[in-house]
């Protein structure tokens, strides 16, 4: 099993979310991930992937890896947000010492 933890970012980010079903879908996808299905991901540079939802407004989750099985999320956005999002997960993943 993959664990998944939160950064103080992301954690903010989803506790702040009114979409209480774009929420649940967000739940529903990491825990999904954890399991194995990792979906609709792609890499977006600096060791930082992009986790896709497929819902309201297209939202994304960023990570990075921690280990052999452990990501860490850095933070999480909508389409909207998207390139300053991956600007910022990249700085964050660097900082952390994460680089590929």
């Amino acid at each position: 099993m993959i664990e998944f933890e939160r950064s103080p970012a992301f954690a903010d980010w989803l506790d702040s979310m009114k979409d209480t079903n774009g929420k649940a879908r967000i739940i529903a996808r990491i825990r999904g991930a954890e399991h194995g299905n990792m979906g609709d991901c792609e890499f977006v540079g600096s060791a930082v992937y992009e986790m896709r939802v497929h819902y309201g407004p297209g939202y994304r989750m960023y990570f990075t890896r921690k280990g052999d099985v452990i990501y860490l999320l850095l933070l999480g956005g909508d389409k909207s947000t998207q390139k300053r999002d991956i600007k910022r997960a990249i700085r964050m993943a660097q900082s952390i010492g994460n680089e590929e």
